[in-house]
């Protein structure tokens, strides 16, 4: 099987984690999820998992179903913390269900607040990949279900502001160098008034965590697909020089260096740490990585670190649970036997 988009490192990959096409639909003969009764969105699941499983296409048999109702709260988290579902989706029990592809790279929640939230993942920067990825099985979806769609409003959501397009378009970025300086306020600034937003690590409501931070849009109605699709690459690519330029200029200081380097120390030999500084460490050793401190490392392992560092994601891997201190050691093991002892 093909390795997970989290274990890869993709083009841009020095500031772009990962990028996130992620589509809202709704099923034209049904109530929003928010109205419908559990019998009503028992159906729906039945009807999207059939449209998927059961269709021609090559894709459907490399799905498989995961009934979020019946998996345990440590499984729920860690399918958000590898950004498989939003937080959202695993906040309530009610008839929700998820389809999952082998490599993780898409992922289809059924009865989050829309009755489909398709999304698709890709390492690096790859926003037409990703995008035509998600076309092709929203695609094979509309041709077994009919979605809610005004010729004016475009695709009808449960919120006002995925009406048009339906469309989340974002890119993960690893912001150190900016965060650092302080510069991510104006930033974020800046670009609310370009229609884009910029979040923590998780979405909406959430902190950076390891200097990761979503970019997307915030307009779905009244433009195409691919206008905004342009303008976060445009802006992208003006985020990504900056960083760029201020991690030159920072990794000049002595005490940066210091910084990293005592970061790549700790990770190398510690035997107990916990996710929050495993990850403030993680995030010091990719920016050594990137501005050529660091030369043994490779990018694609950190990212697959971040990942599986994780609380639930360890433990979920582990396959047994373990308590605050058992968590610790066996994250401060995997690190060193990652990175090398």
């Amino acid at each position: 099987m093909d390795k997970k988009w989290y274990e890869l490192n993709g083009t841009d990959g020095d500031v772009v984690i990962s990028t996130r096409i992620r589509l809202a639909r709704n099923l034209e003969e049904y109530p929003f999820p928010i109205r419908c009764t559990n019998e009503v969105r028992e159906e729906i699941v039945e009807k999207v998992k059939d449209a998927v499983l059961n269709s021609n296409s090559v894709i459907s048999s490399r799905f498989s179903c995961i009934d979020v109702d019946n998996i345990n709260a440590g499984e729920k988290v860690s399918l958000v913390e590898r950004h498989l579902v939003s937080p959202e989706f695993i906040s309530e029990k009610s008839e929700k269900s998820l389809l999952l592809l082998d490599d993780e790279s898409v992922s289809i929640m059924i009865n989050e607040e829309d009755h489909i939230r398709l999304q698709v993942m890709c390492e690096g920067f790859e926003l037409d990949k990703a995008y035509e990825q998600a076309s092709r099985i929203d695609t094979l979806l509309d041709e077994r279900l009919k979605f809610a769609f005004s010729e004016n409003l475009g695709y009808l959501t449960q919120c006002p502001t995925n009406l048009g397009t339906g469309m989340r378009a974002s890119v993960m970025l690893h912001l150190p160098a900016l965060q650092s300086t302080k510069a991510m306020r104006k930033i974020s600034e800046n670009l609310s008034k370009l229609g884009l937003t910029i979040r923590g690590t998780y979405g909406e409501g959430t902190e950076p965590v390891a200097a990761l931070y979503q970019l997307s849009n915030q307009i779905s109605l009244g433009i195409s697909e691919k206008t905004a699709i342009d303008n976060l690459k445009n802006i992208t690519k003006q985020i990504i020089a900056q960083e760029l330029k201020t991690r030159e200029a920072l990794a000049k200081h002595l005490n940066i260096q210091d910084s990293i380097y005592r970061s790549e120390g700790i990770l190398k030999s510690a035997r107990l740490i916990t996710c929050d500084e495993a990850l403030k460490h993680l995030s010091n050793l990719r920016m050594g990585i990137t501005t050529g401190l660091i030369s043994n490392i490779t990018l694609d392992t950190v990212n697959r670190l971040i990942v599986e560092i994780q609380p639930a994601t360890l433990i979920h891997y582990t396959g047994k649970p373990l308590n605050p201190q058992e968590r610790d050691a066996v994250r401060a093991t995997l690190l060193r036997n990652s990175l090398g002892k």
